[in-house]
């Protein structure tokens, strides 16, 4: 009988064909966990977070789930009026217009360019029931059954190895939040923990560091061949697929 596999995605950022695509490749009845950043830059967010709902995957909290959840209860709270203000144009500019695009609450102007509400009962109540779910994940998966270089795996969104004595002291709690959801740092080969993020984009996946960052930047449209790409922790490989 074949074991279950485990298969870490990167940042999918509302790549949804891709992401689909990618699911394919990776055998069936696997189990996936996400690395966080859902949602933003993309076209299809809302598809991405219905489908890692529907097949309850397990997700780390980015930090554009984290952006979308503050930012997107401003949203909420002032909707279905005008969405300029200083507070949400913060999320907007950062991918979060795609998302609500996605969700079908806002519309260009074809005239002037501004954002506009608009109406949409049902997928205004799906907006807020994905926020509702967003704000249960957790910001660290522990790996329980296996270890790599005799260290335990821990996955979260961004980097945080070099604080991960932090991630049970309610005194520092602000401090691993900070760095699981933005740090760039890649984490000490002295770190207690064997760490599997994304969050900042690289053009390929080294398996042979101390660390294992996984985001190949599905979204970006440049002059490289970008890719979304998932880790097996048991066979230690990558499975990718280029962007569709």
């Amino acid at each position: 009988m074949m074991k279950t596999k485990t298969y870490i995605i990167g940042d999918v950022h509302g790549e949804f064909d891709t992401l689909i695509a990618l699911i394919d490749k990776i055998p069936k009845k696997s189990k996936i966990i996400f690395v966080g950043d859902l949602v933003d830059r993309g076209e299809k967010s809302n598809k991405v977070v219905e489908f890692v709902r529907q097949n309850n995957h397990q997700c780390c909290m980015g930090n554009h789930e984290d952006m979308m959840i503050h930012y997107g209860t401003s949203f909420i709270n002032s909707y279905p009026s005008s969405v300029y203000n200083n507070f949400i144009n913060m999320w907007i500019n950062n991918g979060g217009k795609k998302t609500l695009l996605s969700y079908g609450l806002i519309k260009i102007d074809k005239y002037d360019g501004k954002i506009v509400c608009v109406e949409n009962s049902k997928a205004f109540e799906q907006f807020k029931d994905d926020i509702s779910w967003m704000k249960t994940l957790p910001l660290y998966i522990k790996i329980k059954k296996h270890k790599k270089d005799g260290k335990k795996i821990v996955i979260s969104h961004a980097s945080c190895g070099n604080v991960w004595h932090h991630h049970n002291n309610a005194d520092e709690i602000e401090t691993f939040e900070e760095y699981a959801l933005w740090n760039r740092t890649p984490p000490y080969p002295q770190c207690d923990i064997f760490n599997i993020y994304g969050h900042t984009i690289i053009n390929k996946i080294d398996t042979s560091l101390h660390y294992l960052n996984i985001d190949t930047g599905c979204y970006l449209k440049d002059d490289i061949i970008r890719e979304l790409s998932a880790y097996c922790i048991e066979d230690d490989c990558i499975i990718s697929q280029r962007r569709v």
